[in-house]
């Protein structure tokens, strides 16, 4: 940034009462012209550009909560899944009881027939046996004490056989209940984990139905973006056409005394530092004047600076200019004069207007201008334009 100019115009002392805009947020496009109604029409892509890029953020803004949703209904999934293969790991557990449980029935089930035969034989024995009378059995006895022994033991077998086919009969009833009571519980799990894959087959539809209204925004927004890039494309190529009648001399990313790098009380800026599309809101760079960098009026200002000393902070865009020029005591006007200040002050369509720098007057109506952003990359470049229907400032008085 310069030193200002030991000598200021009276001017100075009233720009600095004005209020300062806040236009650190806005963008200010700059926009190349010959003839008035043309450029509005050129610029009237604006509006939809504009519009689409506000869809683009509703469209953006809807898909940030679906894409939250979705994380919600993933982890549902998830915890549903833990859920299910703990439940399926509970009935394979009890299946394998069933299975043991049946086994062991099926066993004392061959036992018990066994026992039953034994103690059928046994019963059938001492049938045989007790068609003697006991004066026959005791006179086949060798002694009394035979035949005691001999009754004693019958009687302890059968006691034994009897004893061995209740138990059974008694474990028998017990796992033929333990049975029924697993089979309940199986049952109830099984149940459950069919009511967690229904949860979970829920979740898995609203999580389908939003992953395709996600898609569908993306769609939207893709679409969108091509449209804009087309607009845009358009746009310049009005924009171009419109200087078909005068010449652009020069074109590049920088020139007009323009700095290379600058430090000003907002940042570094300059055209070594990049230009923020004017088809996004904000700008990453200020100049000293709170404009953004390497746009139309950024340009202008510093040229009003370098030249004259005055700090034109606050005159917000490029149509704001003369009403705030005028309310600091500088004088505007109609009639071209080199070193002032070129202002097309916009249509309905182009809210901004455009400012540049009068480098010339010509003799056949045209004046030679220095500009930034007339193509849109921010680039610096000298041209020539009507001089019909601007408005003039002279900061020089």
């Amino acid at each position: 940034m310069v030193n200002k100019k030991p000598h200021k115009p009276k001017a100075i002392d009233r720009l600095r009462s004005t209020p300062v805009l806040v236009i650190s947020s806005i963008v200010l496009i700059c926009i190349v012209f010959i003839i008035i109604p043309k450029l509005a029409r050129a610029d009237s892509f604006q509006s939809q550009i504009n519009a689409l890029n506000q869809q683009n953020t509703s469209a953006q803004n809807s898909l940030n909560s679906l894409s939250r949703q979705a994380a919600n209904y993933q982890q549902a999934i998830a915890n549903l899944q833990a859920q299910i293969n703990g439940m399926q790991s509970a009935i394979s557990i009890n299946e394998a009881k069933q299975t043991s449980l049946a086994a062991e029935i099926s066993s004392n089930q061959a036992q018990l027939v066994k026992e039953k035969s034994v103690l059928a034989n046994v019963i059938k024995t001492m049938y045989v046996t007790g068609q003697l009378t006991p004066v026959e059995m005791l006179a086949t006895s060798n002694n009394i004490s035979d035949y005691i022994d001999q009754q004693i033991a019958y009687n302890d077998v059968q006691q034994k056989i009897q004893d061995t086919v209740t138990q059974i009969n008694k474990l028998q009833a017990q796992l033929q209940q333990q049975k029924q009571q697993l089979a309940i519980v199986v049952n109830v799990e099984k149940q459950q984990e069919s009511k967690l894959a229904n949860a979970q087959a829920q979740q898995q539809q609203l999580l389908s139905y939003n992953q395709s209204q996600q898609a569908s925004y993306n769609s939207q927004i893709q679409k969108n973006n091509s449209q804009i890039a087309k607009l845009a494309a358009e746009q310049i190529a009005a924009n171009e056409k419109l200087v078909s009648t005068g010449k652009i001399i020069y074109s590049g990313s920088c020139g007009g005394t323009y700095p290379y790098i600058a430090q000003g009380s907002y940042g570094p800026w300059g055209c070594h530092y990049p230009h923020s599309s004017d088809f996004q809101p904000g700008c990453a760079y200020l100049d000293s004047w709170g404009m953004c960098n390497r746009e139309c009026v950024s340009y202008t200002a510093w040229m009003v600076y370098s030249n004259y000393g005055i700090d034109v902070t606050g005159f917000g865009n490029a149509n704001q200019w003369p009403a705030n020029a005028s309310a600091a005591g500088i004088p505007i006007g109609y009639t071209p004069k080199v070193n002032s200040v070129a202002i097309y002050m916009g249509g309905s369509s182009d809210p901004w207007g455009h400012a540049m720098w009068v480098k010339s007057v010509n003799s056949n109506g045209t004046i030679t201008v220095d500009q930034y952003n007339v193509q849109y990359n921010g680039n610096f470049s000298e041209g020539v334009v009507s001089s019909a229907g601007l408005t003039y400032i002279y900061f020089g008085g």
